[in-house]
């Protein structure tokens, strides 16, 4: 890509905040006024409902979300009801991908894909993919899912990328969120986290600096500007 990309990292964010600034930086790519970017956070316990619209994989009613403290989102991303919060690290890739380039679509999931198996190879951990589901497998349980929206440029021949990926980091997220939802509407496989599949401990914001040059050497950028404590 021959450029620079700018990671900002925020220690948590509301589900509508993020999701309208995705939006509006989205914009911002297209005009040529922002370069690519990488949003790394954690979100409160929320769900967000893709555009395969399964509601019957959320199986809580709405009082049981109020009483849990669990936001409900439908939203414009592909697939379906995954969980979002904390103890996750959260990545929204915005990036112009120039199909006159060649760039592949498919190719932007797989590669999304590999930096996450990348990174858990460098703890001893054997990440995979399923040829049927999109995502990255330890094992049949599930670290990382991935849903993304691509947004055709009105400026460019291409797209500019919108949602992205949430690792898994914490033990025990699997008794929390997901509990109440059939995870991406897979029965047959569970989920699992980092620091349950290495027996060590994490924070989120080591994760997220951990992870960043993966993602650079992945998408071939030329370097890095970070905003946030991480720094």
């Amino acid at each position: 890509m021959s450029q620079s990309l700018e990671v900002i990292y925020t220690p948590m964010v509301d589900y509508a905040e993020a999701w309208e600034q995705q939006k509006q930086i989205v914009k911002k790519i297209d005009q040529g006024e922002q370069q690519d970017t990488l949003l790394l956070l954690q979100h409160p316990p929320t769900y967000t409902i893709g555009s395969q619209r399964h509601p019957e994989h959320l199986l809580l009613s709405p009082e049981e979300l109020q009483n849990r403290g669990i936001t409900l989102f439908e939203i414009d991303r592909g697939g379906d009801i995954t969980y979002h919060g904390p103890g996750q690290l959260v990545g929204y890739p915005l990036l112009m991908l120039d199909t006159s380039e060649g760039l592949d679509l498919h190719g932007y999931l797989r590669s999304i894909e590999q930096v996450i198996i990348e990174y858990l190879a460098e703890y001893g951990i054997k990440g995979s993919r399923k040829p049927e589901y999109t995502g990255v497998w330890v094992g049949d349980e599930k670290i990382t899912a991935i849903g993304v929206k691509f947004n055709k440029s009105r400026t460019r021949r291409g797209f500019i990328t919108s949602h992205g990926f949430a690792f898994n980091i914490k033990s025990g997220i699997q008794n929390e969120g997901f509990q109440g939802i059939i995870p991406c509407g897979i029965q047959e496989y569970g989920v699992t986290s980092l620091e349950d599949c290495t027996g060590l401990k994490f924070t989120v914001e080591q994760v997220a600096r951990e992870l960043i040059p993966y993602f650079v050497n992945r998408f071939h950028y030329d370097g890095v500007q970070i905003h946030s404590e991480l720094t």
